[in-house]
């Protein structure tokens, strides 16, 4: 069975406003997630599962899903604050979505095939996608806790417009021990790359340093271990407007207790979204090269 790509695409990108997911960036006037649909399907993925708002669903219609018909199986689920398990009330003053895992959770009925799930805003190369396909499809049929991640190399990952978070992976004979969430990425006065720990003190990345850029790869039994620890979470944090129930943190549950191992896969793809306004021109102007060089043809979909 050939695996499923899901597809977060539930947010707006407060930095840059508006939704990013529906900007035409390519030079026919793609969106970054055509791209990623494109090379899905050009590696090897059966199906794509896209998780929106429920407010925007005729408009995502009408400009994202049309194109693909013909092309590859299409499903819809939707995020919303009041998705939550019986027994629990999303609080009047909330507003924030409940985070990445939990618009996960939103795919359990809809997913029973070993899947990789993406940002819809990030563009993440062909060789990206071929790796993932590879390894979910080499899978044994019924596999549990046998998990992955496509590990970019910090250096590919870099804004000229200001600085990131990434989650810096720690391996282990190929395997994923850790992921520590590191803030204000950036270049220092030598263009080499840096950040402030949490003691204050310059620490620098080497250029082939793994980071996650939010691509797993899963099996099904995930959903399951997802909504144990939603639970968890939501009887902690219920009250707790900001907190959000986040992928990397059920993923190191699960590695340091045992459950499961997660397989870093190695990637040359670069990396690149727009994160900040002074990004778009360049994401145009990448997108115009993979065209002019072949990459990409005029006409995708």
């Amino acid at each position: 069975m050939k695996p499923t790509l899901f597809v977060l695409a539930a947010g707006m990108g407060s930095r840059y406003g508006g939704l990013k997911q529906l900007d035409g960036l390519g030079p026919h006037g793609e969106t970054i997630m055509d791209y990623s649909i494109y090379d899905a399907i050009h590696s090897g993925f059966g199906k794509v599962v896209f998780v929106i708002r429920k407010d925007f669903e005729a408009d995502f219609r009408e400009k994202i899903l049309s194109k693909y018909e013909g092309h590859i199986p299409v499903e819809l689920v939707f995020q919303g604050l009041n998705d939550l398990p019986e027994g629990f009330t999303c609080p009047a003053e909330r507003v924030k979505p409940w985070g990445t895992n939990h618009a996960l959770l939103m795919g359990k009925d809809v997913i029973n095939e070993p899947f990789a799930i993406i940002n819809a805003d990030d563009y993440y190369g062909r060789n990206s996608f071929e790796v993932m396909a590879a390894e979910l499809s080499s899978l044994p049929e019924d596999s549990k806790g046998h998990y992955s991640m496509v590990g970019f190399k910090v250096g590919n990952t870099m804004s000229e417009s200001g600085t990131v978070a990434r989650g810096v992976c720690e391996t282990s004979d190929g395997l994923l021990t850790g992921v520590v969430e590191r803030t204000s990425i950036g270049y220092d006065a030598d263009h080499n790359i840096a950040f402030t720990d949490e003691n204050g003190q310059v620490q620098h990345l080497a250029f082939e340093t793994p980071v996650s850029m939010n691509f797993w790869g899963f099996t099904p039994d995930y959903f399951e271990y997802s909504e144990k620890r939603f639970v968890e979470f939501l009887k902690e944090n219920i009250d707790k407007p900001k907190a959000e129930f986040f992928i990397p943190t059920l993923v190191n549950d699960l590695v340091n207790n045992g459950t499961a191992q997660v397989k870093v896969l190695t990637t040359e793809s670069k990396w690149f979204g727009v994160t900040y306004a002074a990004d778009r021109q360049g994401v145009v102007d990448k997108f115009a090269e993979l065209h002019a060089t072949g990459v990409y043809p005029d006409k995708m979909f």
